[in-house]
């Protein structure tokens, strides 16, 4: 889905890279889950919305973002798939559930993260991802190489890709991050560099 809607597409206010007639264009719905019953409902996580979209047969790659937003959750579709998840999609789990088209002019969120600081050899993406996801560079590597890394929205498979300010940085599985660029240098000439993970 990254073709059409990158993972960061759900940070609209962040996409300086994305005009507003690409926002417009983009082939995509924006759907609410919401419990049925809010009082009984289990605490979802992503992987719990994501395993029961995948669960009635639809391809990995026509799902966006999903954004859990304490007992909702807000998911991007491919626009084809619109009618189908809000007629089959009824229960998360032990949860029943409602789906609901939010359009895009009502569609706001206010994204949570963290600061993580660190020093770095370079800007390297890999070097980047070892920092934001605490594990180590090879093992992040093979994540670039398997085609599951992008920025700004476009994959890249180049382990020494050179980040720039303000890059938006998604990991499929991990979750994502911006880089906020460079500041001094240590003695050993390691860069201080700073980066918000969502959360």
């Amino acid at each position: 889905m990254a073709a059409f809607l990158p993972d960061a597409l759900s940070l609209r206010g962040e996409m300086s890279w994305c005009s507003e007639e690409e926002w417009i264009d983009y082939p995509f719905d924006i759907l609410r889950i919401s419990p049925l019953h809010a009082k009984y409902a289990e605490q979802l996580t992503h992987r719990d919305y994501l395993g029961t979209i995948l669960g009635l047969g639809i391809e990995r790659a026509k799902i966006g973002d999903i954004l859990v937003d304490g007992t909702d959750a807000v998911v991007f579709v491919h626009r084809t798939l619109q009618s189908f998840l809000m007629e089959e999609l009824t229960r998360v789990r032990h949860t029943q559930v409602l789906v609901k088209e939010i359009s895009r002019e009502d569609f706001q969120y206010e994204p949570k993260y963290e600061e993580i600081r660190g020093t770095v050899a370079s800007v390297r993406l890999d070097s980047l991802l070892s920092l934001a996801f605490s594990a180590s560079r090879t093992k992040l590597s093979g994540l670039i190489e398997g085609a599951k890394v992008f920025v700004n929205g476009k994959l890249i498979t180049t382990n020494s890709y050179q980040l720039k300010e303000n890059d938006v940085i998604s990991v499929r599985g991990y979750g994502k991050f911006r880089y906020n660029g460079t500041g001094a240098k240590t003695k050993k000439n390691r860069i201080y560099v700073s980066v918000y993970k969502y959360i």
